[in-house]
């Protein structure tokens, strides 16, 4: 169809060149536009074709002057103009600018790329998404997901293409850049595809731009959704794995919204509300900032195993009736026996409350 849309703008370019033949070539040389329709389909033969190409520069050979163009990256086409007079270069410079603008509009309207971003980005009409997924011939009701892959440096040409380069297939993975370090990878994926599989493939993304940049990413995976009007919901998802593991798993590279679990309810409460569920809990008075250092590594030693007092103080290398010590002067300064299940969980919440409004959360 880009095809057709050149040769409607030749057509009606022909004017500009007066009786001089013009046209377009693409990357393999092949005419798919021409003032002279009955060229259309051929393949010419440009010995320049190599350094000239490459280097953007405008060319002459055997009567005609050829000058590359694209958008953006490598050029995709050579605009050539009947001529080798100034008047035939300036008509060339011409017929690059409009045909690159021609390009641009054609791939904005029917690129699928553009619509996958389109609808994630919620910049299209929700009653649009169906009519225009017709019209691209896009499968709008297998599983897909979406994955924020987010880099530690601005996000350049090569990043985008190492990243399309391992997933080629473009009819049904998408892969486009929303800001200066973020990138988008929508996956059409079957429906029975388990977290462990997608962290796997985002594994894999992380590994090679550490390989071939030297730089760091962290990786948010949304749920799979099933229609293409849910993509917008899986993004969301994946934009929240990342801000959650700021908060709570800053160690971590790779986080599936799926496995967020409560830190996902606590990442959406107003600050409000948190800071009067620590001021409940705390009521005798005491707050998590008058638990030294010792303390709270025990607390973290004793939450890892499992509250087994035995294995805790084994592990610590402490006597046990020094962590039972520990945990009463804790029971003493909180109120909570974290030796009681209920009383443990209330006091992890409190911790992973805390951590969550020291990240200062402008809600209310």
């Amino acid at each position: 169809m880009t095809n057709k849309a050149f040769q409607n703008a030749i057509s009606q370019m022909q004017e500009i060149g007066g009786n001089r033949e013009i046209g377009i070539l693409d990357d393999e040389l092949n005419v798919v536009a021409c003032s002279e329709v009955e060229k259309n389909g051929k393949v010419l033969s440009l010995p320049f074709y190599r350094d000239e190409y490459e280097s953007r520069a405008t060319a002459i050979h055997e009567g005609f002057t050829y000058k590359p163009f694209s958008g953006s990256g490598k050029p995709e086409y050579i605009a050539f103009v009947e001529g080798t007079d100034e008047i035939a270069s300036t008509i060339a410079t011409m017929l690059t600018v409009s045909l690159n603008i021609v390009k641009q509009h054609y791939e904005e309207k029917y690129d699928r790329n553009n619509f996958v971003k389109n609808i994630i980005l919620d910049n299209i009409f929700h009653g649009e998404i169906g009519i225009k997924a017709r019209e691209l011939h896009f499968n709008p009701d297998v599983t897909r997901v979406a994955l924020l892959i987010r880099v530690g440096s601005q996000v350049d040409v090569s990043v985008l293409e190492v990243i399309r380069n391992l997933f080629p297939d473009k009819s049904k993975d998408f892969v486009f850049n929303i800001s200066e370090n973020d990138v988008v990878l929508v996956k059409e994926i079957r429906h029975n595809t388990d977290t462990k599989n997608l962290e796997k493939l985002a594994r894999s993304v992380s590994d090679t731009l550490s390989g071939e940049f030297f730089t760091r990413s962290v990786i948010g995976i949304g749920l799979p959704v099933t229609g293409i009007r849910e993509l917008a919901r899986s993004f969301r998802d994946a934009q929240t794995a990342i801000e959650v593991g700021k908060v709570f798993d800053t160690d971590k590279s790779i986080i599936s919204y799926s496995n967020l679990g409560i830190a996902r309810l606590i990442y959406h409460l107003p600050t409000a509300l948190c800071d009067t569920f620590l001021a409940e809990v705390f009521k005798r008075g005491g707050t998590i900032e008058t638990l030294d250092h010792e303390i709270m590594f025990t607390i973290q030693r004793f939450f890892e195993n499992s509250l087994n007092v035995s294995e805790t103080a084994r592990k610590l290398f402490v006597h046990r009736n020094t962590l039972v010590y520990r945990l009463d002067k804790i029971k003493k300064m909180t109120g909570l026996d974290l030796r009681d299940f209920e009383d443990a969980i209330v006091f992890k919440l409190a911790l992973m409350v805390k951590k969550y409004l020291l990240t200062n959360p402008m809600k209310f």
